[in-house]
């Protein structure tokens, strides 16, 4: 995992009151509502309980779309839903599907293949479209970007109706209508909805007004939670009531293949929650675009007959089975390819390619990346004249803006500012690389990763009180995280391998308190810490069950030494990348990087005492008092002079000692010498 700067949200207690004593809920989950931006009763209210469905008229060009829909329903015109290949693409389509089917329309829907189609409107599927003798093209979930593929099917005498709520370009399709909450003269509410949710402002606008609009949220809320779920939108207004209400529909849905997929996963006796559906449900949903056809899933979630749900719903779990395999090998071959080729680590968007890696699970690829290394990440699938990529961000850089600025070298792009997909000429990477990086380094510095903690507690007042009171805010997900507390300094006692080493377990102790953790995914010759190291912990506490008896579980998200600043050191770390890639330096910069004989002395003596060094940046940086990005330099002269083996792969070090009989002038160093290059040109300006 990246290494992240820790961020205690601070309270005012006299809101946290008022919000207790007015609502009637515990203080403790008071402040968490408060910590989450609430500083009223009602806003406490409108964010446990959602908000009651908008106008969605308010949506630009919504009275368009409707006319022209409700158009083709009354002449029975050939009407072709054409979605996407993940869940939320998937139920977006299922959605207004069935409505329309319902409705009595000629409705048909589309799906374009991942391999051989990529995402969104197609010139051959427009074709397609035209020889079906489709008459009107309603686009849920993409449409926005497809300038080219609209003006094709207005040519063939289609009319496009757009529904999206991705970013558009600065000139919008000229289709009939263009429902897309981020058009510059939107003014609705709907800024944050899947594209599943627009799909159903869609329908709950061609209901009409007079509708039962609690009927209809009923109707397709089981459809509506795995979009908004697996699109990863903020559990917030809306959205808020899309969850809760399909979470409260999903156990009792009377669709046969949601049903089956629902068992198939596992979940058909469990309390359904947000993260059991991001967990089980939108992968397997998801796997059949990465791996095969999402047709398939848009057939099994409209599919009336269990004989034909069952084998759709055993087809996708293998699917999905497959799907884990192919991500990790490909993980393993991009992380090898950064080892090769460390120069890559040094840059601010980091940007992996692989031959015909599979286009389906190169997202989740560049996902996981961004979780290693704290970076954005494009991960790139070469073919013979075409790359596609998909790439994922950190809070605070937007990706789209930074592949929109590479344009020029792309036949196709799209996203949001935290992912983005693209294709481009094979020959265009590496120069897609440097300007990508160019663009990032125009930003200015880049944004640090966060952790974000509801608070500290004493070990002393843990309790089952504390994630009880927790459980009011559920469902978690986007802007309503579950919650994450820090224990201070902690001494590790013990380290317990468990589930066949997969994980562990750690036993701690702090002011005689006894504090049993789990630290999950982590094996104990991968665990950087020690018995009697002092420590800070990032937990969840959750409640289960255990033998009939409820148990309190303490599970670590994240661990540092105690006292150790993540900012300092992820900038330390930054300033020293920005040296190694020849960047221009201030004079500031210049002296936290130059150290002095003393310091390198020590640091040596330290690293020869304990032969060597493995481990992360928290521990690096205590082996000596300087400046993390001194400390790095220093190491940097060891290096160039072969007085140790170093590797570094994102924040964790290895550095190995060498014997050498020779003395060694560390300061006659090219590394050295160019930083003090460095501050002669910048005084003599």
């Amino acid at each position: 995992m990246a290494l992240k700067k820790w961020v205690v949200a601070s309270y005012d207690r006299k809101i946290v009151r008022e919000i207790a004593q007015q609502t009637g809920i515990p203080a403790a989950a008071a402040a968490l509502l408060q910590s989450r931006g609430c500083k009223t009763a009602e806003d406490a209210a409108a964010l446990l309980n959602g908000v009651p469905l908008s106008d969605p008229y308010k949506l630009k060009d919504m009275d368009c779309a409707v006319e022209r829909i409700r158009q083709a329903i009354d002449n029975f015109e050939k009407i072709a839903v054409y979605g996407d290949y993940d869940a939320d693409g998937v139920t977006a389509t299922s959605i207004l599907y069935s409505y329309l089917e319902s409705c009595g329309a000629d409705v048909s829907f589309y799906i374009p293949e991942r391999e051989g189609e990529g995402y969104g409107l197609n010139l051959s599927a427009v074709e397609t479209l035209h020889n079906r003798q489709v008459n009107l093209i309603v686009t849920v979930d993409n449409g926005i970007s497809s300038l080219q593929e609209i003006a094709r099917a207005g040519e063939l005498g289609m009319d496009v109706v757009v529904t999206d709520h991705h970013r558009p370009r600065p000139q919008l399709p000229k289709a009939v209508a263009v429902v897309d909450p981020f058009r510059e003269d939107d003014a609705s509410e709907c800024k944050v909805l899947c594209g599943a949710g627009i799909a159903f402002k869609l329908v709950q606008a061609l209901e009409g007004q007079d509708a039962d609009q609690q009927l209809l949220l009923e109707t397709y809320a089981d459809l509506l939670v795995i979009g908004t779920v697996g699109d990863v939108v903020p559990v917030t207004g809306e959205n808020r009531t899309f969850i809760k209400k399909g979470l409260e529909m999903l156990p009792l849905t009377d669709r046969p293949g949601l049903r089956t997929l629902i068992e198939k996963a596992g979940l058909e006796d469990r309390p359904m929650t947000a993260e059991r559906v991001a967990f089980g449900i939108v992968p397997r949903i998801n796997a059949t675009g990465r791996i095969g056809s999402s047709e398939r899933a848009v057939r099994l979630l409209l599919s009336e007959d269990p004989d034909e749900a069952c084998p759709l719903a055993e087809d996708i779990c293998e699917d999905n089975d497959y799907r884990r395999q192919l991500e990790t090998e490909i993980f393993e071959s991009a992380m090898q390819q950064l080892h090769q080729e460390p120069d890559r680590l040094l840059d601010r968007v980091l940007v992996v390619e692989g031959r015909d890696w599979h286009h389906g699970v190169i997202g989740i690829v560049a996902s996981r990346i961004v979780d290693a290394f704290g970076k954005p990440c494009i991960v790139l699938s070469t073919g013979t004249e075409e790359a596609k990529g998909s790439g994922r961000s950190v809070e605070g850089f937007s990706l789209f803006q930074a592949v929109s600025a590479c344009a020029d070298l792309l036949t196709k792009f799209g996203g949001h500012p935290m992912a983005a997909g693209l294709t481009m000429p094979a020959e265009n990477t590496a120069e897609f690389r440097r300007r990508i990086n160019a663009y990032a380094a125009s930003q200015g510095e880049m944004p640090v990763p966060v952790l974000h903690l509801d608070g500290v507690l004493k070990p002393s007042r843990i309790s089952l009180e504390i994630p009880h009171a927790a459980e009011l805010l559920e469902p978690f997900g986007t802007d309503n995280p579950k919650p994450l507390y820090g224990l201070s300094s902690v001494t590790l006692q013990e380290i317990q391998p468990v589930s066949g080493g997969k994980h562990l377990r750690l036993v701690c102790t702090s002011g005689g308190v006894r504090l049993r953790c789990m630290k999950f995914g982590m094996t104990l010759e991968s665990f950087p810490y020690k018995v009697g190291d002092v420590l800070d912990l990032a937990v969840e506490l959750d409640a289960g069950e255990y033998m009939g008896h409820e148990q309190l579980s303490l599970i670590v998200r994240d661990m540092k030494f105690s006292g150790c600043e993540p900012e300092q050191l992820l900038t330390g770390q930054a300033l020293f990348e920005k040296a190694k890639r020849g960047d221009s330096l201030t004079p500031a910069d210049v002296q936290q990087l130059i150290p002095d004989r003393t310091a390198c002395a020590e640091l040596y003596r330290r690293l020869r005492a304990d032969n060597g060094y493995t481990g992360g940046a928290g521990g690096l940086a205590h082996l000596a008092e300087m400046p993390f990005a001194r400390l790095l330099s220093c190491l940097e002269l060891f290096r160039e002079h072969g007085l140790i083996k170093e590797e570094i792969f994102g924040m964790h070090y290895q550095i190995t000692m060498c014997q050498t009989t020779e003395k060694v002038d560390l300061f006659s160093s090219t590394f050295l010498c160019g930083l003090h290059t460095q501050m002669q040109t910048v005084q003599n300006l």
